[in-house]
C-alpha cells in the first residue's frame, strides 16, 4: 500500500498558474513570428500564427497533464504516454500549412509561410512542455531567417547568379500577370512576389534588348523595368 501511494504521488501535475504562463508565452512567441508575416502581407498573419502556437501548447499540456485525475485514481494500473496527443500536431499541422501554399502559373507562393506555421507549432509544443529557452531561441532564429538573413541571402545570390538576360518588372498592385506574360514568347523562368503596393516579376529570357525593355516599360500597368545584362 505505501508503494502504491508513492507511485500515485509521483505522477507529475501542473498548477493553474503554470498552465496560464505556458499558454501566454506560446501566444506571445507565435504572435511575434506572425507580425513579420503580417508586415509582408502574407497568407497567414498574427492571428493564425498565434492560434497555431497556442493550440499546440494546449495540446501538449493536455497530453502530458490532462489525465492526472484519472491516473491517480488507483482503480487500475494505467500506462500513459504523455506525448501521444502532442505527437499528432507534427502531422496535423501539415494540412494547415498546405492551405497557405498557392500556385500561380509556374510560380509557387506560400512555402515560407507554411514553414513558419510548422515552426510555430514546434514553438507552442516547447512552451507547453515548459522548455521556454528553446522556444525563445527558436523564435529569435526564425525572425532572423525571415528578415536579415533573407536580405543577406538574396544579395549574395544576386552577386553569384548570372545576370545576363534577366528582367525585374514591377507591376501595379493586383495586376494579373497573364496580359504581361503574353507580351513575351521566350520565357525560360519567372518568379512572382507580392509587395505591399506592387507585384514584382523576375524573368529570365532567351533574348533581351533595349527595344523590348522600352516596349514593356510603356505598358500602363508597369511601374518600372530593370534590365541586368
Amino acid at each position: 500500500m505505501p508503494l502504491q501511494h508513492f507511485a500515485i504521488s509521483a505522477i507529475p501535475a501542473l498548477g493553474g498558474w503554470h498552465v496560464v504562463l505556458r499558454l501566454f508565452v506560446a501566444a506571445v512567441l507565435g504572435g511575434a513570428i506572425g507580425v513579420e508575416r503580417e508586415l509582408r502581407d502574407r497568407e497567414a498573419g498574427i492571428r493564425t500564427h498565434l492560434l497555431v502556437s497556442l493550440g499546440s501548447a494546449l495540446f501538449t499540456i493536455v497530453s502530458a497533464y490532462g489525465f492526472h485525475a484519472f491516473l491517480e485514481s488507483g482503480a487500475n494500473v494505467v500506462r500513459a504516454d504523455p506525448t501521444r496527443i502532442a505527437a499528432q500536431i507534427v502531422t496535423g499541422i501539415g494540412f494547415l500549412g498546405a492551405g497557405a501554399i498557392i500556385r500561380e502559373g509556374l510560380s509557387v507562393r506560400g512555402l515560407t509561410t507554411a514553414a513558419t506555421l510548422w515552426v510555430v507549432a514546434a514553438i507552442g509544443m516547447a512552451c507547453g512542455a515548459g522548455w521556454y529557452w528553446a522556444a525563445v531561441v527558436t523564435t529569435a532564429l526564425t525572425i532572423l531567417a525571415l528578415g536579415p538573413l533573407r536580405i543577406l541571402a538574396y544579395n549574395t545570390i544576386e552577386r553569384v547568379k548570372p545576370e545576363e538576360n534577366r528582367l525585374i518588372v514591377e507591376l501595379k498592385e493586383g495586376q494579373p500577370v497573364g496580359p504581361f506574360l503574353a507580351q513575351l514568347d521566350d520565357i525560360r523562368h519567372f518568379e512572382l512576389s507580392d509587395e505591399l503596393d506592387r507585384r514584382v516579376l523576375q524573368l529570365e529570357l532567351m533574348h533581351v534588348d533595349e527595344e523590348l525593355v522600352s516596349k514593356l516599360a510603356d505598358l500602363e500597368y508597369v511601374i518600372g523595368v530593370r534590365w541586368h545584362r
